[in-house]
């Protein structure tokens, strides 16, 4: 009777003595990169209208807003410095309204809009390797609109599969901040994010 009360007194002490964070597990390693203040940074599209030389213009973005009918240009002039041709890029009344609808009030009139378009979503941690006091953690995430614009140039469809470093402390483990020996960072491998099937 006394030894199975001290042993289970003992297991209590070891379990209390743990932290939720000594162990990496894809449950932690969910909450740290979801609560990263990297992960959670939207992504925003800059959008300039006025005077651009016609390569940004026929960019893949550009084409996109094209298409859905919220701007359009006209030929102009370059201005001294940029190569030719160029295009005058306005908003279309359509455009506007879409603009209005994402951005506060006293930027709307700007040329240059920065415009947040969608926010990352984790789907899901797909691997931890752990090596000692260091470890690769492999997950799965996409991006999500906020907007219509959003949902025009982010497909909610495709997924991305990044890696990043773990570091475990002496209070637990923790993303790595920068990359000097152990694994990417969480900036470095939302960037280097690769495409999913």
């Amino acid at each position: 009777m006394w030894k199975k009360f001290i042993l289970s007194l003992i297991a209590v002490l070891f379990l209390v003595s743990c932290s939720p964070r000594d162990l990496l597990t894809r449950r932690l390693a969910t909450d740290l990169i979801s609560a990263s203040d990297t992960f959670k940074t939207q992504q925003q599209f800059a959008l300039q209208t006025g005077i651009l030389p016609n390569k940004d213009y026929v960019s893949p973005e550009y084409i996109v807003l094209q298409q859905h009918g919220w701007i359009t240009a006209n030929k102009a002039p370059c201005p001294t410095g940029q190569t030719p041709p160029c295009v005058d890029v306005l908003l279309t009344p359509s455009g506007v309204d879409t603009v209005r609808a994402s951005v506060p009030a006293e930027e709307a009139n700007r040329a240059l809009l920065f415009i947040p378009v969608a926010r990352r979503e984790l789907l899901s941690v797909t691997g931890i390797s752990r090596q000692g006091s260091i470890a690769d953690v492999e997950f799965m995430w996409r991006w999500v609109p906020l907007n219509e614009m959003g949902a025009a140039l982010y497909s909610g469809n495709l997924h991305y599969r990044s890696t990043v470093g773990f570091r475990d402390y002496d209070d637990g483990w923790r993303l790595t901040q920068n990359a000097a020996r152990y694994g990417q960072t969480l900036d470095e491998a939302l960037k280097n994010a690769e495409p999913t099937p």
